[in-house]
């Protein structure tokens, strides 16, 4: 059911799945650095990293926010149009490649007691250019969700002038 427009659910609907996805990336990313150090080794790490790690856990939750606000038609005349369907792909996909590469470095904690230390090696000298390859494919995200959005609401814009004309 399309939600009315003007109303306080086009900004509570957007602002808590925005929140929501936040606290949900940022307690995957200190429950895994936690689960492999230590919770203070968590909170030093995210302040080393903050200038990175802040960025793509706000980018998560702008992600999420944009999805509601097109799979809901927060902001256009119809709810579940066409392209809705590439949401999840754009969405999702973006954000997964955002989190492997965010996370992939902390698995090095736990790779050697799997016999893996070559592996962990690996992704500890490549820690850095994995969390920018994820924040550049969050925001990249970002930039296909706002594409598709512009475009629902430029043809929901057009399908409206084509009903006033012919009338």
């Amino acid at each position: 059911m399309p939600i009315q427009k003007g109303t306080l659910n086009q900004i509570a609907w957007p602002l808590f799945a925005g929140l929501t996805g936040i606290l949900f990336i940022s307690s995957l990313y200190f429950g895994l650095v936690s689960w492999g150090e230590s919770p203070s080794h968590a909170l030093a790490l995210f302040w080393e990293e903050r200038l990175i790690v802040i960025p793509l856990f706000v980018g998560f939750g702008i992600q999420m926010a944009i999805y509601i606000i097109l799979k809901k038609g927060l902001f256009s005349s119809s709810s579940g149009s066409s392209s809705t369907g590439m949401i999840p792909g754009a969405s999702g996909t973006t954000s997964t490649v955002a989190m492997a590469a965010c996370c992939a470095h902390h698995v090095t904690d736990v790779l050697p007691i799997l016999g893996l230390s070559t592996a962990s090696a690996f992704l500890a000298e490549y820690q850095t250019i994995f969390m920018l390859i994820g924040l550049a494919t969050t925001y990249l995200g970002i930039a296909v969700l706002i594409y598709i959005l512009h475009r629902e609401r430029s043809q929901a814009s057009k399908s409206l002038v084509m009903t006033l004309e012919s009338l």
